[in-house]
């Protein structure tokens, strides 16, 4: 999301491409102004700002904003670039980035870039291609720094003064075997205020927190908010041998994009949609869902013609249904909410699904209870119709129990279908909430009034 600033240096640079003045656009795009920031900059501007702007970004700059860029917008400049200019601007990507970038291009680009690095580059980058991008192994990053257990730390001290740079984050050593077996961290906190004669393995830690390859980002990021970790290990989940490590600048990465899946998926929008994308294709991406949306509708619409004899006789009814389906599908996705994020901490489980469930139907009950009766009042007043008054509030009970018996199994269903509930749930638990609640109120009716 851009900041003031990023909005600030918008407008100056938008004034200055409409006065034709791209002296000072090139400047602030060129170094006044951190990648980050350029970034943010060309995701804030609509497609032919943004076509100029990247043009006026140095080669030797676009590499390092390419880097910033969420995955949408970074793929429409790769689509146009050759392969020897991918190749280029990758030059000085790290092995984790690199991975990244490479894993949504074409095979044959992917296969030029990996041949024109060094072997070892090449070696690594291909290793964290083996992984998927959802797991640990996709995550992390090879570039460690690895100890031996059974040297001082002077011989520690020599061997880091040979490095022109750490690593960034860098919080830890990690002693390995010879066989490059994990066997503990030693922190740079202990090793700067040790005696210097001490061996590794007299002060090294044992019980760090080491992850393994295939966990899934998610878990990752939550083993990282509960041990308030900077860096972790991440190891063979059957030899314990290092494979590389995970930074906390990296589950940042995966928080925030957790967040913005969730906010969007509810949408039925893309986690990568770009803001200003072109309007055809902002268009096919929205009426997929519009479509869905559509087949709902004519779902709702065909259970209300089903009681249309009912509705010509009571007036009343039509103005009264949108009622009972609104607070049944304000129910349903208060509940929706909760478990789905539930259920993303990994808090929901057989152990307490019982409780829940139970829990969210005595809430139902009691708020069913409560606002059917303020319901019934006014409807009573309004139609001055006794009868119509208990049907509305029977229909609503109705409506708030089955909405959070849905809002409460149907995330846990999907999941188990391997279908993301944040994506789908919401669509589904509209349908059953105006369906079930026009179902309630007109087959009442039906049955009491005609």
């Amino acid at each position: 999301m851009p900041d003031k600033n990023t909005l600030a240096h918008l407008q100056t640079v938008t004034e200055s491409l409409e006065s034709g003045a791209t002296l000072q656009t090139r400047y602030l795009l060129n170094g006044a102004l951190p990648a980050q920031d350029v970034a943010s900059l060309l995701e804030s501007s609509p497609p032919k700002e943004r076509k100029l702007l990247w043009e006026l970004i140095e080669d030797k700059n676009q590499g390092e904003v390419l880097q910033y860029l969420n995955e949408d917008i970074r793929l429409q400049f790769l689509e146009n670039m050759s392969t020897q200019r991918v190749v280029a601007v990758s030059e000085h990507f790290e092995s984790d980035d690199l991975a990244d970038l490479l894993q949504h291009l074409p095979d044959k680009v992917v296969s030029e870039v990996l041949l024109s690095m060094p072997p070892q580059d090449r070696l690594r980058v291909e290793a964290l291609l083996s992984y998927s991008e959802d797991s640990a192994g996709g995550l992390m990053n090879t570039d460690t720094i690895t100890i031996r257990p059974n040297i001082t730390l002077d011989r520690v001290f020599r061997y880091l003064r040979q490095y022109k740079k750490i690593p960034d984050m860098t919080d830890n050593l990690l002693v390995v075997s010879r066989s490059n077996r994990l066997l503990g961290t030693l922190p740079l906190a202990k090793l700067l205020i040790c005696d210097t004669k001490t061996t590794v393995r007299d002060i090294m830690e044992t019980d760090h927190t080491a992850i393994h390859s295939d966990t899934s980002v998610s878990e990752v990021a939550q083993v990282f908010e509960k041990m308030d970790l900077v860096s972790a290990p991440v190891i063979d989940r059957s030899t314990g041998k290092l494979l590389g490590r995970i930074t906390i600048d990296d589950v940042v990465d995966v928080i925030r994009d957790e967040a913005e899946h969730s906010m969007l998926s509810m949408a039925g929008l893309d986690d990568d949609e770009d803001t200003f994308s072109p309007i055809m294709k902002t268009t096919r991406r929205r009426a997929v869902w519009l479509g869905i949306n559509l087949i709902t509708a004519f779902i709702a619409s065909y259970v209300i013609g089903l009681f249309q004899h009912t509705l010509n006789q009571v007036v009343a009814l039509a103005v009264l249904m949108p009622i009972v389906a609104s607070m049944g599908g304000i129910a349903g996705s208060q509940v929706l909410t909760l478990v789905i994020r539930g259920i993303a901490l990994d808090q929901i489980g057989s152990a307490n699904m019982r409780w829940l469930l139970n829990r969210e139907l005595i809430v139902g009950l009691l708020n069913g209870l409560l606002w059917s009766t303020v319901i019934a009042i006014l409807t009573a007043v309004w139609f001055d119709n006794i009868k119509i008054a208990y049907i509305i509030a029977g229909a609503t009970i109705i409506n708030l129990l089955i909405a959070a018996l849905t809002g409460t199994l149907l995330p846990i269903f999907l999941k188990k279908l391997g279908i993301d509930p944040a994506l789908a749930a919401s669509v589904i638990l509209t349908t059953v909430t105006d369906v079930v609640g026009f179902l309630a109120f007109l087959g009442l009716a039906t049955i009491f009034l005609v």
